[in-house]
């Protein structure tokens, strides 16, 4: 199946003969550094390679398109809860540049101690079972092929079926996952003696796989009452989880902390952030730093969470960042929607590429506040770990609560999670193993008693039984759907008119789901103004409309309110009426043409605008305007009145007339256009010049409506402006 990029991606193509389907490889990959390069005019010193199909960033299209990737490997989260939905997204955000899909696990699924099968709808996230797990993967297979660029897949190792899952992982080429005992134990109440023998499992199998593990430190300050205070726990957190993962065997490359600076605005976050992310670095040097922004303090505000985000990526960039999660502005929302996880990802690369060569320009202080504090953070981190060890140990200190404690240490609060070392879930379920236990698999835990049956296959125990599923896929169970209602099937079946017809509906989470966002300012106080939305949103013949944000303006003068609701509509795209694209003239015609027939034009900014960029580009030589082809430019500046325009186009005996409004308040922009073709009929001058007008809000509908001759929007260059006077000219002139 090759991806082609004017087409859909087909979704049932997908999972056709997914029973047979084996990945096309193992193990994590980290973007090749490439250290300074030249990419299109600029010189980068912190960027990897470029891809080969690829989206910029919305500016990128000033400098032809040009989209570098940093050295980091970007994360996107994904959790719509419908699997066949979410591969359409994944090809979208690795067009982005995201090359670390990160599916969140459905809600509860840590509770489950088993594997689950079929594909049903998930809530919170995707039920994470082999068939969603390997149509994501054959997916991925494909896209990183269309986009040139190997992309990693990841998911969660946890909860009382961490190692059943870690083997399906390992068999379905996952290469990376979320695996931490300590999140068993402090957030879901699995027992610890369980949680802590079933890692062990389960990291041995992500060793075997070369996997990527992240540790799950960061939701302490996720948790705490006051998370800027747990930067000592955070510390130790990441220490016990890193080196019991390198105890059991794995590379200490693959071993990922999931940093996760401990403030945000209002309160002073670099002087919080920075002497903690270089602490942590300092402490940890052999092991790899993954990046994620506070979501603790993430509200509703996507504008909030995006500049949260972009601080927390200036501190990865003063220190270091391996991987740089893209939690999104919708997290705040809880509504996982495609177009954030898009333009975090645009985010995360903007910020990063922009902040290119940082470090060659500044340099952290060696002494003072950051030196002192980050000494603080880690004496402090010390000393817990040392009464950790005085208390008994692990079990006994998060017993007496010394986790998740809002006190910072050796302050304690009493707020801390406390679990029961003989408590909790799955409890009483660890048992001694028998002295002639045999475990003839790959990638065991333990002792496989190997040499009691034959000594040569104490390093390959599978041997005895010609290889397990690691080596023999035939070994694999493939069960499809369990389920005749909830199954990827009926729910694709629900939807393929949008799948395979020109129909299409506003979506923002699932094909077709019809929702759309509306953001309203109202001229009231808070409480009013959100009811008064829902009653504008039923009016608009929104269904199930709900606010997703309210942001005060003033106490009683106004509030900015956005809401969701369903707009039950189709359009069939076969049956739009739209107006062919321009066909623009190549630069040689224009220029021989008014090499034979001089055209002079006369431009400024009308009214009382003082806007002259875009206007100077469609004039400028410089930018590739008009005066490119040959043609005389009068420029009478910006705030010129409209009679004087005409006045200028009557005294230099002008062809054309260009007048910007880029200003659109009261529908100003409309007036003036309309004022223009009156006072050149009232001049006697209307049948004998060309008059245009442009601006960001000017569309040539509405351009033609004043009785302008044409109008040039946002999107609108020198060569528009000439080719359309060009061909008017000769028009006229027949």
């Amino acid at each position: 199946m090759n991806l082609k990029p004017n087409e859909k991606l087909d979704v049932r193509e997908i999972l056709e003969n997914l029973e047979n389907y084996a990945p096309k490889r193992r193990g994590w990959v980290w973007r090749k550094k490439v250290g300074q390069q030249q990419i299109g005019p600029f010189e980068y010193n912190n960027c990897s390679t470029s891809l080969k199909n690829s989206v910029g960033i919305p500016s990128s299209d000033y400098f032809d398109g040009l989209d570098p990737q940093p050295e980091e490997v970007i994360t996107t989260e994904i959790a719509s809860g419908r699997f066949e939905d979410d591969i359409r997204r994944m090809r979208m955000s690795a067009w982005h540049g995201a090359d670390h899909i990160m599916v969140i696990r459905t809600a509860g699924q840590s509770h489950m101690d088993q594997l689950i099968e079929g594909t049903p709808q998930g809530i919170g996230g995707i039920p994470i079972s082999r068939k969603q797990v390997r149509a994501h993967r054959k997916a991925l297979d494909i896209i990183e092929d269309e986009v040139g660029r190997l992309i990693n897949y990841h998911s969660y190792v946890s909860g009382e079926a961490g190692p059943d899952i870690a083997v399906m992982f390992a068999e379905e080429g996952v290469n990376g996952a979320h695996q931490d005992p300590q999140y068993n134990v402090l957030y879901r109440n699995i027992n610890m003696v369980r949680s802590f023998v079933d890692a062990a499992e389960a990291k041995k199998v992500m060793a075997w796989a070369d996997m990527a593990q992240i540790d799950g430190a960061h939701n302490a300050n996720a948790t705490a009452r006051e998370a800027w205070k747990v930067m000592p726990e955070l510390m130790v957190q990441h220490a016990i989880n890193s080196i019991f993962s390198a105890k059991v065997g794995m590379k200490k490359e693959n071993i990922c902390l999931s940093t996760v600076p401990p403030t945000a605005a209002p309160a002073p976050a670099l002087k919080f952030d920075l002497p903690y992310a270089v602490a942590l670095r300092e402490y940890f040097t052999e092991y790899k730093m993954r990046a994620q922004q506070n979501t603790k303090y993430i509200t509703s505000s996507s504008r909030e969470a995006t500049v949260t985000h972009v601080l927390n990526m200036l501190v990865s960039r003063l220190t270091s960042a391996d991987i740089q999660s893209t939690i999104t502005p919708d997290e705040g929302r809880n509504v996982p929607w495609h177009i954030y996880n898009i333009e975090a990802c645009d985010n995360a690369k903007q910020t990063l590429v922009s902040l290119d060569s940082l470090m060659d320009m500044v340099e952290l202080k060696k002494d003072g506040y950051l030196v002192e504090e980050k000494r603080e953070i880690q004496e402090r981190a010390v000393l817990y770990l040392e009464e950790i060890l005085e208390v008994g140990g692990y079990f006994e200190a998060v017993q007496k609560g010394f986790f998740v404690d809002s006190g910072k240490y050796p302050e304690r609060n009493g707020d801390g999670i406390a679990r029961d070392i003989h408590g909790g879930l799955a409890a009483g379920t660890v048992y001694e193993r028998d002295e002639d236990y045999l475990a003839p698999v790959t990638a065991h835990f333990g002792n496989n008693n190997v040499a009691q049956y034959d000594e040569k296959f104490i390093d390959n125990p599978s041997g005895l039984i010609g290889g397990c599923s690691f080596e023999n896929r035939d070994l694999i169970q493939f069960i499809d759907e369990l389920d005749d209602e909830d199954n990827v099937y009926t729910r694709m079946d629900k939807t393929e008119k949008y799948r395979k017809s020109d129909i299409i509906k506003p979506e923002v989470q699932w094909l077709g789901d019809g929702v759309v966002q509306v953001d309203l300012f109202l001229p009231t106080d808070k409480r009013h103004a959100k009811y008064a939305a829902l009653e504008f949103a039923k009016h608009m013949n929104l269904k199930d409309p709900e606010v997703i944000h309210v942001e005060v303006l003033h106490p009683s003068e106004g509030t900015r309110v956005q809401f969701k609701g369903v707009l039950d509509f189709e359009v069939d795209l076969s049956k739009l009426e739209i107006p062919p694209e321009p066909v623009l003239l190549d630069y040689d015609e224009i220029r021989e043409y008014v090499k034979n027939r001089p055209i002079k034009v006369v431009a400024g900014t009308m009214g009382e605008d003082e806007h002259s960029v875009g206007l100077r580009e469609v004039l400028d030589i410089k930018h590739g305007g008009i005066e490119r082809y040959g043609i005389d430019v009068v420029y009478l500046g910006t705030s010129v009145k409209v009679e004087k325009i005409i006045d200028a186009a009557i005294e230099e005996n002008a062809d054309v007339i260009l007048g910007s409004t880029i200003i659109s308040h009261d529908d100003v922009h409309y007036k003036l256009m309309k004022r223009m073709h009156e006072v050149a009929i009232e001049k006697g001058i209307r049948d004998k010049v060309i008059i245009c007008a442009g601006g960001t809000q000017v569309t040539p509908e509405i351009a033609v409506k004043q009785g302008i001759d044409a109008g040039f929007g946002r999107e609108s260059h020198g060569v528009d402006v000439a080719t359309f006077i060009v061909e008017e000219l000769r028009r006229r002139e027949k």
